[in-house]
């Protein structure tokens, strides 16, 4: 399942995030916030086209808070959880992705070539416990991202943000996605932060890309960086979009609902007006 958090457990992660964990996780406006820049980041580092929308694939998706995000981008996706108690509250949370139960440590079912990228937030770590005696980490982690990277469309990117325990943990996972015939590497945001320091594995499928800098790490270039700290300016309209929540945000979000063929609520003059609070 995907965390927002430093995993603090050893336990599997479907029986971790059992029912009350999952609500717990998704309401907790930290989580969220932590979930959502780590989600944009991760986004931003995929380097995606600006003139057509993407199908993404999600590891780790959980309840769709990192989905939320692309969706609003205006990408599809898919969504792979080991929980089932975090995909229920996916759906509750009525995401626009499509979900999928399924331990990635058995693989990525997907036909080839059929992914125009793929994020994780903090998942792939989950993958270096053996949890069962039947458990390999450096096979589990070959199989996983071996079919990943024959899911994923040539020229594409992965962008895995994880928690590594140590350096042989960072250095096990990054030896089996070489081995698998990724390139790429790590990129470290705010290095020097005890905090802020955040770990991307940014994989290139095929010919190997330049590997994007971390935030934080030369004072000089941040200012032709995206900025990612907590006083983010995504739902702002210097890019044009609509405020988050606002009435043009929520009509743009039935309207793309409406295009995949889902059943929306009919628009009216009530649509995006804030309810009284009740007593």
């Amino acid at each position: 399942a995907g965390s927002a958090r430093r995993p603090e457990h050893r336990g599997p992660p479907e029986l971790f995030y059992d029912e009350a964990e999952a609500r717990k996780y998704t309401q907790n406006s930290r989580v969220v916030e932590i979930q959502s820049q780590m989600s944009e980041r991760a986004v931003e580092l995929l380097g995606l086209p600006e003139d057509r929308p993407c199908l993404l694939l999600d590891v780790g998706c959980g309840s769709g808070l990192s989905g939320d995000y692309i969706s609003e981008e205006g990408h599809y996706w898919i969504g792979m959880d080991i929980s089932p108690a975090m995909l229920d509250v996916a759906v509750e949370r009525e995401v626009e992705g499509d979900l999928l139960l399924a331990d990635v440590g058995h693989g990525i079912p997907f036909r080839a070539g059929m992914f125009d990228g793929c994020i994780s937030i903090s998942a792939v770590q989950w993958l270096c416990n053996a949890d069962k005696k039947s458990h390999r980490p450096p096979k589990r982690l070959y199989r996983f991202f071996s079919t990943l990277y024959t899911a994923l469309a040539q020229g594409s990117r992965a962008v895995l943000q994880l928690y590594p325990e140590n350096s042989e943990q960072l250095e096990l996972i990054t030896a089996q996605a070489m081995r698998a015939g990724f390139t790429g590497g790590m990129v470290v945001d705010y290095p020097n932060s005890a905090k802020a320091k955040k770990f991307f594995l940014c994989l290139f499928v095929g010919a190997s890309g330049t590997l994007p800098k971390g935030l934080g790490t030369e004072c000089a270039d941040e200012p032709h960086q995206a900025k990612f700290t907590t006083e983010r300016t995504r739902f702002k309209n210097i890019k044009g979009k609509s405020v988050k929540k606002s009435r043009d945000w929520i009509l743009e979000k039935k309207e793309r609902r409406r295009r995949q063929g889902k059943e929306v609520r009919a628009d009216t003059k009530y649509t995006g007006r804030k309810r009284r609070p009740h007593f």
